[in-house]
Parts: structure tokens; C-alpha cells; sequence
């Protein structure tokens, strides 16, 4: 027993001086000399001088190519980005899982790579393989599954912490997340995916429910389901929310965690949760061999409306009906949906 305590007290001994030569700076939400964004981007700054994969990524922008892609009901901007080719394409099976390193622990980070302490318990890191000119991943510091339920709490806190202008998001575990066995979310400045100017949109914005303040709506006419919970008390947001997740599982008739992707601000003192229910990690025109294949596996930035392909070929060749067939391939159905807000809630409260 002494032998093993002694074991592990050099192992966190060890992890302090590792975490104190990763650490960039602190944020702990008491003294706060700068915003969390100004000290993110004072980190992007320096670790584009220090790290040259990061630096060589963010260049890398210069040569992503866009455009916009009319559909019928929304509008979707394709992006040729050839950097997120081991993203979009990375195998998350458990077989691979377990053989392979975790690209987010502490002691798998590269070399020059550096973070934000964020509130003791993650690392907020420059993401080397960016979709924005600012892309942030934020690390928990400890090596857990990826799980939204018990950190609701930690992602809406991580909203307000970034305040109006920046964007969290968070990849469910079988749909866009890259590192499913290692807790994380991402951040990027809020206005840059075309669901974000859609929601602005009243006509868009079906109310379903209200609950203790928390308003439900049912954002229309976007060929995939999007869920938006707004209120002004994060506690009773994060019950709201746990209350969807639960009626997902209820009504999909699943223990594990329900396909779903979330893209949250703050503004106006109020927390917004855009939540995409899925059935599907990626369409089965990934799957397909030559011609037929498709390089696409939506995660949260491209059911927000920036579909992204590593591939110049398939940026070029795919038109208005096949993204509206991929998101409606990937999403949940509107029925079911549906079926989610009646179970989820009191009679009552149901608009």
C-alpha cells in the first residue's frame, strides 16, 4: 500500500510539472485582468510563433476554397479544406480507440503545443487543423469519455465565460467528434456559420414549449432538425436540456448517450443551446468505393450550415440536392422530434 501511494504521488508530481509546462496562462473566472477571448487569442498569437504544425495550419486557410450553395429552404457553404482530411475521415471504433494515442492527454500534446488553464480542470488548446480564422479546442485535463450530460454545467459556464461573439460546441461521441474517449468541446467567433444569421430569422422560430422560464423552439425550413433552448438561469437550461437528452433516449429507446450535436452562445444575458438530434454518424455515400464516395462526415460546424469536404473533387461536384439529401440522411426525423417534446414535458407547459 505505501509502495502504491508513493507510486502515486510521484505520477501527480510528475502530471504538476507536465500541466505547469503546458500552461500558457490562467482563467479561473476571479481575477480577471483580460476576457477569456483576449487571453485565447493572445495564445493563437504565440503559438503561431512557437508551433510550426499550427502555424503551417492556419496558412493553410489562405488556400480553402467556398461558395455558397442555394437549397431550397436554407443556404449552405461548402468548403474545401484539405487539412481536416484526418478528421473528417478519422476511425472512432473502439478497436481503434483503444490502440490508438489519445491526440488530446496531456502527455500526447505536441512538443510547442501550449493552453489556457481553464478553471483547473481543462486546457483550452489552438486547434492545428481550424475551420475559422480563430478555432479552439478545450481539453478536460483527465482522459474521460466524451459525455454532455454531467457537463452540461462546465459547457454552458464555458459560454458565458466567452461571452456574445464567440460560439461552443460540442460533437457527441458517435457524431463529428474526432477523439470520442477524451472529453472536450471547441469555441470559434459566433456569425461565421449560416445558421447563425437563419435563427434571426422570426419566421423561422416555431415555439414549442416553455418550462420554468426556458423557452423551446423548433427552428423551420432547414431540411434537418435544429432544437433551440433559450432562458436566463443556466441551472434551469441545463435541467431543460437533460430533460431532452432523456426524452431522446426514452423515445429512441437507447441507455447511451442520443446522437446529438450543440452549438451554444451567450448574449443578452441569456444562454442559447442549438441542438442537432441525429440518426446517422455519416451518410452512407461514405462508405462507397470510387466514384461513388463522398469525403463527408458532418459534425457540429456542418449541421450549422458550413459543409466541409477535404476533398477538391467532391467540393466541386456536390450540388443543392445531394447536401439537402445528406443532412436529411443524418438527422433526426421531424416526426420523432416531435414525439421527443410531448414525452419530455408536462401537458401544461406544452405551447
Amino acid at each position: 500500500m505505501i509502495n502504491q501511494n508513493c507510486f502515486n504521488n510521484q505520477k501527480h508530481y510528475q502530471r504538476g510539472i507536465l500541466l505547469k509546462q503546458k500552461t500558457f496562462t490562467t482563467f479561473d473566472g476571479q481575477k480577471i485582468l483580460k476576457t477569456l477571448p483576449e487571453l485565447c487569442l493572445d495564445l493563437l498569437s504565440e503559438q503561431k510563433k512557437e508551433w510550426l504544425d499550427l502555424r503551417e495550419g492556419y496558412e493553410s486557410l489562405v488556400g480553402v476554397k467556398e461558395r455558397d450553395l442555394p437549397c431550397k429552404r436554407s443556404s449552405v457553404r461548402l468548403q474545401y479544406n484539405p487539412i481536416r482530411i484526418k478528421s473528417t475521415t478519422a476511425d472512432v471504433g473502439k478497436n481503434n480507440m483503444k490502440e490508438r494515442r489519445c491526440i488530446l492527454c496531456l502527455d500526447h500534446l505536441p512538443k510547442d503545443q501550449k493552453g489556457i488553464l481553464y478553471r483547473s480542470n481543462y486546457l483550452i488548446l489552438c486547434n492545428p487543423m481550424p475551420v475559422l480564422s480563430s478555432h479552439f479546442t478545450v481539453s478536460h485535463l483527465d482522459h474521460r469519455r466524451q459525455a454532455i450530460d454531467e457537463h452540461i454545467d462546465t459547457f454552458l459556464q464555458l459560454m458565458a465565460d466567452f461571452g456574445s461573439g464567440w460560439t461552443a460546441l460540442y460533437n457527441g461521441p458517435k457524431c463529428g467528434a474526432s477523439a470520442p474517449d477524451h472529453l472536450h468541446f471547441q469555441a470559434i467567433p459566433s456569425g461565421k456559420m449560416p445558421i447563425d444569421k437563419e435563427i434571426r430569422e422570426e419566421k423561422r422560430l416555431s415555439l414549442m414549449a416553455q418550462v420554468d422560464g426556458v423557452l423551446l423552439y423548433r427552428v423551420r425550413d432547414l431540411g434537418r432538425e435544429v432544437i433551440i433552448l433559450e432562458g436566463d438561469d443556466p441551472k434551469v437550461v441545463g435541467e431543460t436540456f437533460k430533460d431532452f437528452l432523456n426524452g431522446l433516449k426514452k423515445v429512441l429507446s437507447v441507455n447511451e448517450e442520443p446522437m446529438v450535436n450543440i452549438a451554444g452562445f451567450y448574449k443578452e444575458r441569456k444562454w442559447h443551446l442549438m441542438i442537432f438530434p441525429r440518426r446517422k454518424h455519416r451518410p452512407d455515400a461514405f462508405f462507397m468505393e470510387g466514384n461513388a464516395r463522398l469525403v463527408v462526415s458532418p459534425g457540429v460546424i456542418d449541421m450549422a450550415g458550413i459543409l466541409i469536404t477535404p476533398v477538391d473533387k467532391d467540393f466541386e461536384r456536390l450540388d443543392a440536392a445531394t447536401v439537402e439529401s445528406i443532412y436529411q440522411e443524418v438527422s433526426l426525423e421531424e416526426m420523432t422530434v416531435k414525439r421527443v417534446i410531448d414525452t419530455m414535458l408536462p401537458k401544461d407547459s406544452r405551447v
